[in-house]
């Protein structure tokens, strides 16, 4: 049974038994803890915890999935992939452990003729918490199952909570015995290889109290409403149902690690080590192409590192595996026609998905090239100083500076015999971490909000009542305050920086790349000014104030104003992103496909997937579309459809978003633009007033990103641009139109200076070399040059050395001073080396430690220059020493 049919037949299933089905979620999640969906469950966290009402008493969905936590573990076992399917069924106060037992065993069993997956009876164990007699009582009565199938686990195995205070409660979770061949019999408490997991019903029954870690903390009680949710990993089931070995022989993954197999000529399954390499990169494809589908783009931090990481990690292991070439071109269309029966999306928009990751390939293979040189060479520092230990420091620089996974440096290293210290690497990546976790909690401290303070204002008061979209004025009252500490607070005072959370309010609070609005509280008694406007529970917008007169307390009544020009502004710049989306959409094709935005009064930022800059010629093409639909003033249009009816109708869903069930839909210019956006827009594209392009530049492989001033802001930056050409022509006295030959012929008149200025120096420096090496003084036999000059000391030297007879020792020892501080570089003639001087001891020696090089040339400084005339002096006597110096 093919995987997409398993997973229609989970939905099926459901359905008919009166679930409501729920799409995937993407798989970047706005749940500020997580990076992605990590969870079937992650969705519907918010009707689990109480945080929100479900709009259905039961559900069913197969979510998307990514979880990077155990990476390493990726082609090791039969039971860890980055990327996974959960089937799920969710009861929210609806039925409870019967149904959910029923349900999961009718499904499992069932013939699949029937619409079931028929597995085995006999071959099925199930586990329950060693309390829950209830659960082990409803599998024997609706299963029959012996009790010698029904293994009784701990709070480790089989009790679930989100790790906080909320909801909790014990687990069931159903095993296949795949035979002997797979390992000892006994159970799952014995092998889990052999008896494989597949369901876990979570039984949500209990409140828990605080306490860190799976177990120790308290239950307060019984919840209100009891809650099911269950997770049945559809890779696994593919597993079984496909009589594969492991998840990454199904059939959404083997096509991927076949032809691996065959571009690397390598034969899966008659080496353990190439077999893990070929897993990896079957797994790490597939992952790719769902996180690129989903609009995560490499980068370096937070989803983009993560995606980066794994087609690096993707591309190295083919690397390993012997193939040279790009790969991905290769492999990621299989993945592609794996994943198009479940997600035609990544059909659809390939195009944009392949051109991002053949770029990080591209990107990474420079990087290989540049990391190996840099290993190279450290590796023959090393073993120049007789060493075999390569620092910790320079696999750490490989790792941070040029992308080198510390897995590729060991086995370089290893290969030119040399050992990475790993102490050293370990103990510079944990003050990075370190360094990183402080600056995230400095950027978050500032701004951050204890939701769980929120709560119960939430609770209390019901949603806010928001009018953002209807007036900029409202009679509001205030319903809570976080003081300046974080904490409730009655009032707050004249200077105070407070949140504030209102039972209505027309502010927008920044979402979808729209920054928040700008504007005042006003009360019989006080005035505050809004800084920040965020919705940090579902429903519940509250603002960020600071009281500027008078004080400002809990009851209050003010009236909550946005500063009109403001809104305006907000209005023009993200109806103007929606613009230059679609023009760039007109100019390069649909693969330009914005990946981000960010939008404020005057200003906007787009960012889309393109290899390469756009050029003058594309750019003024984009900008002269974009203007051309603000001079046809199309009209703008917003309405509420059914998500399915917004997509039928091709309205761009875009990346990062998470939407419901009903959409807001806005149109410029009827199919021209029309995009699901939550934000405020003008109501006719002519009142944008102008968009003109300020930059373009990369932000990481295959993703470019154009900026803008827009409205008045682009009449202001067009008026400077035409003074600075006013300017310009005036200094140069050229026509504007013959500019640009004027000031490339002045450029090509520099260069010729500057050539002419560089010959000169040189022949300067040629002859100053030549006096020099006639002046060398005969130190025992050793020809010897000691100077200070203006000059570069080390070129100098270099010049000096080559101009010594070459049947004679000679040293050439150059210094020069800068602000106070001098540098020393020496250089040597072979037949100086060969008596037995080396110029890295003369250096050491002379500077007390201060340098390094090798035998023939070598460099240093940081003394203070009034030592100079010393260091030179012991120069002189190093090699009146002889090979002593050496």
């Amino acid at each position: 049974m093919r995987t997409a049919d398993i997973r229609s037949r989970f939905l099926d299933f459901f359905a008919a038994r009166g679930h409501h089905v729920v799409p995937s979620a993407p798989l970047p999640t706005p749940d500020p803890t997580l990076l992605f969906v990590n969870a079937g469950m992650v969705p519907f966290k918010p009707y689990l915890t109480g945080e929100a009402p479900a709009p259905w008493p039961r559900a069913t969905s197969v979510q998307k999935c990514v979880r990077t936590l155990d990476i390493e573990e990726v082609g090791k076992t039969t039971r860890h992939g980055s990327f996974f399917q959960m089937n799920g069924n969710f009861s929210f106060g609806d039925y409870f452990k019967e149904e959910a037992v029923a349900f999961a065993w009718e499904l499992s069993t069932a013939p699949q003729a029937d619409g079931g997956y028929g597995l085995d009876p006999g071959r099925i164990w199930v586990t329950v918490h060693h309390s829950d007699d209830e659960a082990a009582a409803i599998w024997q009565r609706v299963a029959g199952l012996p009790a010698e199938r029904i293994v009784r686990r701990g709070d480790e195995d089989n009790f679930w909570s989100m790790g906080v205070p909320g909801p909790c409660g014990p687990c069931s979770e159903l095993y296949y015995d795949r035979g002997p061949a797979y390992g000892r019999e006994g159970g799952p408490a014995v092998d889990e290889d052999r008896y494989m997991e597949f369901w876990n019903l979570v039984f949500m029954q209990y409140e828990r109290g605080e306490g860190a870690g799976k177990t120790g903390y308290p239950l307060l009680g019984e919840l209100p409403r009891r809650n099911i949710d269950t997770g049945m990993g559809l890779e696994r089931m593919a597993t079984l149902l496909q009589g594969v070995d492991n998840l990454y022989e199904i059939d959404e993954t083997r096509p991927v690690l076949d032809r691996a197999a065959e571009l690397t000529g390598t034969r899966y399954g008659a080496d353990h080590r190439s077999d893990v390499r070929l897993r990896v990169v079957a797994d790490h494809v597939r992952t790719a192409l769902m996180l690129l589908a989903d609009g995560t783009a490499p980068g370096n931090e937070g989803r983009g590192y993560v995606l980066r990481r794994i087609l690096r990690r993707a591309v190295r292991s083919v690397r390993l595996l012997g193939y040279e070439d790009p790969a991905l071109r290769e492999l990621l269309p299989a993945a592609r026609d794996c994943m198009a029966h479940s997600y035609p999306e990544v059909a659809e928009d390939f195009e944009r998905i392949s051109q991002q990751a053949y770029a990080e390939e591209d990107a990474f293979r420079s990087t290989l090239r540049q990391g190996t040189t840099v290993l190279d060479t450290a590796v023959a520092e090393v073993k120049a100083d007789g060493g075999r230990l390569l620092p910790g420091a320079k696999a750490f620089l490989l790792h941070d500076t040029y992308g080198f996974p510390i897995d590729l440096t060991l086995e370089m290293a290893e290969e030119q015999g040399v050992e990475v210290d790993r102490d050293g690497f370990a103990a510079l990546m944990a003050e990075q971490r370190e360094r990183a976790r402080a600056d995230a909690r400095a950027r978050k401290s500032a701004g951050a909000l204890d939701t769980s303070l929120l709560r119960p204002v939430l609770d209390a008061h019901g949603p806010t009542d928001w009018r953002a979209y209807d007036t900029l004025v409202t009679e509001s009252r205030v319903l809570a305050l976080l003081g300046p500490g974080g904490g409730p607070v009655r009032a707050v005072r004249s200077g105070e920086i407070a949140t504030v959370v209102l039972d209505r309010t027309p502010f927008y609070a920044e979402s979808g790349g729209q920054d928040s609005d700008a504007g005042r509280l006003t009360g019989a008694s006080v005035e505050a000014e809004v800084l920040d406007v965020q919705r940090p529970l579902p429903g519940l917008v509250v603002h960020q104030v600071r009281v500027t007169a008078g004080e400002l307390g809990v009851g209050d009544t003010v009236q909550a104003a946005v500063d009109a020009e403001w809104r305006l502004g907000a209005r023009q710049a993200h109806s103007a992103t929606h613009v230059l989306h679609a023009a760039l959409r007109q100019v390069l094709g649909p693969g330009a496909l914005q990946s981000g935005s960010y939008n404020r009064p005057g200003y906007l930022r787009l960012d889309f997937p393109w290899r390469g800059p756009l050029g003058p010629m594309a750019r003024a093409e984009v900008e002269e579309a974009a203007n051309r639909a603000l001079r046809r003033d199309l009209p703008v249009d917003v309405r509420w459809m059914p998500l399915a009816e917004a997509k039928a109708l091709g309205a761009l869903a875009l990346f990062g978003e998470t939407y419901g069930e009903r959409v807001r839909v806005v149109e410029i210019g009827g199919a021209w633009s029309r995009e699901l956006c939550g934000g405020t827009h003008v109501d006719h594209a002519s009142q944008v007033g102008v968009v003109a392009l300020t930059a373009e530049s990369s932000v990481g492989a295959g993703m470019r990103r154009l900026e803008a001033a827009v409205g008045f802001e682009g009449f202001g930056y067009l008026a400077r641009e035409r003074d600075l050409v006013a300017r310009l022509a005036e200094q140069l006295q050229a026509p504007r139109d013959r500019l640009p030959e004027r000031v490339s012929a002045l450029l090509d008149r520099l260069k010729a200076a500057d050539q002419q200025a560089a010959d000169l120096r040189r022949r300067t420096a040629q002859a100053h070399a030549a006096e020099l090496a006639a002046s060398a003084a005969d130190v025992h036999g050793t020809l010897l040059v000691t100077t200070v000059a203006d000059d570069d000391a080390r070129a100098l030297a270099l010049a000096v050395r080559d101009r010594l007879p070459a049947d004679r020792p000679g040293v050439a020892a150059i210094a020069t001073t800068t602000s106070g501080r001098a540098t020393l570089a020496i250089a040597l003639n072979p037949r100086a080396t060969t008596a037995g001087l080396s110029a890295a001891n003369l250096v050491k020696s002379a500077l007390s430690g201060r340098g390094g090089g090798t035998a023939e040339v070598a460099q240093g400084g940081g003394i203070p220059a009034e030592e100079l005339g010393a260091a030179l002096d012991a120069v002189r006597g190093l090699v009146g020493g002889g090979p002593a110096a050496g």
